[in-house]
């Protein structure tokens, strides 16, 4: 089943033109990876996708729904979430209070029933404590809950990034560059981690330049360079691709093979 689907979008920036016809589907249950050298329009479509950014033409379909030009909080609601290249956090909040906002825009109690601390706004609130630190649980951070965000290693922030958009109940994550800064250890825990955050029911679309992770997780793969898609397919069909290896990542996906 198609779950996103983008249709020959188009997005500029005065006279750049950064996303130039661009069709592709994200399949229910997959993980597909978007990769390509900088300034190839990834984050751009990322933007577009999210509601940071407006398509410029072209369309959007999310779940069934178009999304084209609908705002960031109506796209949350509507199941996409995403993780941006440089961690996002509330440094001087808890972890657990990271998480417990990301939650937030499934809560159901009105403004005043929270202020006036209702029994039924108090027990939703215990209820979004309680699944958060269950996502903590999930992403392996339980043990620093009550730590401020921004005491915590480079690496874990990024999965406490992870926890707080999986905290939106996403159908669809979009993960821009989760391997950014992390070693080769820590890259090894994301990458079973995304394994099993599909196995939650999220599909993923990710944008990330290590090769070794994206050739090991992804289902497909789809390339883009100066804004338009020039690869698509199951990673050892483009990672075969002279297109790719010769003229835009100059041998790299072979190179992280042999890796």
């Amino acid at each position: 089943m198609t779950l996103l689907e983008l249709d020959r979008v188009n997005k500029s920036f005065g006279g750049l033109l950064a996303v130039c016809g661009v069709t592709f589907k994200v399949h229910a249950g997959q993980i597909k990876a978007l990769i390509g050298p900088n300034g190839a329009g990834k984050t751009t479509i990322f933007n577009l996708l999210s509601g940071i950014e407006s398509v410029s033409s072209g369309s959007i379909t999310f779940d069934g729904l178009e999304i084209t030009r609908k705002p960031p909080h109506v796209i949350a609601s509507l199941g996409l979430a995403r993780t941006f290249q440089t961690v996002r956090l509330f440094g001087k909040m808890t972890v657990l209070q990271n998480v417990m906002v990301g939650r937030h825009c499934r809560s159901k109690s009105e403004v005043l029933a929270t202020g006036l601390l209702l029994p039924s706004a108090l027990r939703e609130e215990r209820e979004i404590g309680e699944k958060s630190m269950e996502l903590l649980r999930f992403v392996g951070l339980g043990h620093r809950a009550s730590d401020r965000a921004h005491d915590l290693p480079y690496g874990q922030q990024r999965l406490l990034e992870l926890a707080r958009s999986m905290a939106t109940e996403p159908k669809l994550l979009l993960l821009d560059e989760p391997a950014a800064g992390l070693n080769d250890a820590e890259t090894e825990v994301l990458s079973d981690l995304i394994y099993r955050i599909r196995e939650q029911g999220i599909t993923i679309l990710l944008v990330e330049h290590d090769m070794g992770l994206v050739m090991d997780i992804s289902d497909e793969v789809m390339v883009l360079d100066h804004g338009e898609k020039i690869a698509e397919g199951p990673p050892d069909v483009v990672s075969n691709d002279e297109r790719v290896i010769e003229a835009y990542l100059g041998g790299g996906l072979k190179s992280a093979q042999a890796g």
